[in-house]
């Protein structure tokens, strides 16, 4: 399924997601704690390049995936924790993430957010991740579906 596919078939977790990012948001640190006891030292770089509110959603999203993977390894909690790292390339902000989403990859900077999962997987690899953690992040690999499945709940 195509990245715009997705938008016309789940607006109303779009839009969910949307008023969720108006919301404040503060990271609390137990999730920050276990966010970075799941990371490589340079993975911690990169979670921590990720807005408050990116690595909000990126624990919530990993703690979902660990609770539909019990077995989940480090390396694959550590591709759900950077899911959306690749999106710190594009820098946009919520409002442009809006319009990105809605025009696609019209622009250089919205290029960068569409593609962000390989992206993503360069700065991973870059960083000395597990080719686990590279693979999750690129949407490839035995766990991705339950990945797909815990960003999308």
């Amino acid at each position: 399924m195509s990245k715009l596919s997705h938008l016309f078939t789940k607006p109303h977790h779009l839009a969910a997601r949307f008023f969720w990012s108006l919301r404040r948001h503060e990271l609390d640190p137990v999730e920050e704690a276990w966010a970075t006891s799941n990371l490589l030292p340079a993975e911690i770089g990169l979670w921590e390049r990720m807005s408050v509110i990116d690595r909000v959603h990126s624990a919530k999203v990993a703690r979902r995936f660990v609770a539909a993977r019990p077995d989940a390894t480090r390396a694959e909690i550590a591709g759900a924790l950077l899911h959306d790292v690749g999106k710190v390339e594009s820098n946009l902000s919520t409002w442009e993430r809006v319009v990105a989403s809605i025009v696609g990859p019209r622009t250089e900077r919205f290029r960068r957010y569409h593609d962000h999962e390989h992206i993503g997987s360069e700065l991973a690899a870059a960083a000395g991740s597990d080719p686990a953690t590279v693979e999750l992040i690129d949407e490839r690999g035995p766990a991705f579906e339950d990945l797909r499945a815990s960003d999308r709940a």
